[in-house]
């Protein structure tokens, strides 16, 4: 008699056990993320961070990531505007901003994407002379991202930031830019060795013209020479005038003049 009642109710647990495990589906997605679900291949709906349940059959879960990232152009060979072969790389700093968009309207956006700065590149680059790439990046890369965002608005993406990153020139043009350098380096130093000299020499003009215009600043200017000499522990040698011999009393005379011997008293 227990039997009788225990096996429906076996069975009962059974079959409710065997159709929860089949049409119960947990999805739990990821904080930073959006989830869109679909039902037999149908897109249903978009799913916030956290744990969700549904029941039926055939559903599926596409996580989205909605965190901002980087993506790199490797470098590209270009032509500048004045015909310079180089290579230069991008950083492409976007943002999915849309992804049922970016999802069903395009096969690969990031593909896409890529395509997009890649071309943008390739137009700027085409337009400007090989000294305002290497001078103006900053500006290079509002003209890249001008052109990118758009574009990556209509994949669903948003692109906060186009920069260049890398600027690649052959070995023979590098060596050119290092002559140049060189030159205007070594250009440079010898115009501030002439501003120099032309400095020392206005100097000196003004000193002597002083000095002529006022004899004792002459005198003055010897005896801080005699001063600094001894100072300095050097020996200092100053030449008299001719016709003139010391004396042992201390006073000079007149060369031919005869000096009195002493007398004894």
């Amino acid at each position: 008699m227990i039997y009788e009642i225990l096996l429906p109710a076996i069975a009962v647990a059974v079959v409710v056990g065997i159709a929860r495990h089949k049409l119960r589906h947990e999805f739990i997605v990821s904080e930073g993320s959006t989830g869109l679900l679909y039902h037999q291949g149908k897109f249903a709906e978009s799913l916030t961070p956290g744990r969700h349940v549904r029941w039926g059959r055939h559903f599926s879960l596409a996580p989205i990531d909605l965190r901002r990232t980087l993506m790199t152009i490797a470098g590209q060979d270009l032509l500048t505007a004045d015909s310079v072969g180089l290579k230069l790389s991008l950083v492409v700093g976007y943002q999915v901003a849309d992804p049922v968009k970016a999802t069903h309207e395009s096969q690969n956006w990031m593909g896409d994407l890529y395509h997009v700065a890649q071309l943008a590149l390739r137009t700027v680059v085409n337009a400007v002379p090989v000294e305002s790439l290497l001078s103006q990046r900053l500006e290079i890369g509002g003209q890249l991202l001008a052109r990118v965002r758009p574009e990556a608005d209509k994949l669903g993406v948003t692109v906060h930031t186009v920069e260049v990153k890398d600027v690649m020139f052959p070995a023979e043009l590098k060596r050119a830019f290092a002559d140049v350098l060189k030159a205007k380096q070594e250009g440079q130093a010898a115009l501030e060795r002439a501003r120099g000299e032309s400095a020392a020499l206005r100097n000196l003009a003004n000193a002597a013209r002083l000095m002529e215009g006022n004899p004792a600043l002459l005198n003055l200017r010897l005896i801080q020479s005699v001063t600094a000499a001894q100072a300095g522990g050097n020996t200092l040698v100053l030449g008299l005038p001719g016709g003139f011999v010391p004396l042992k009393n201390g006073g000079p005379r007149p060369s031919g003049e005869s000096v009195p011997e002493p007398t004894s008293s």
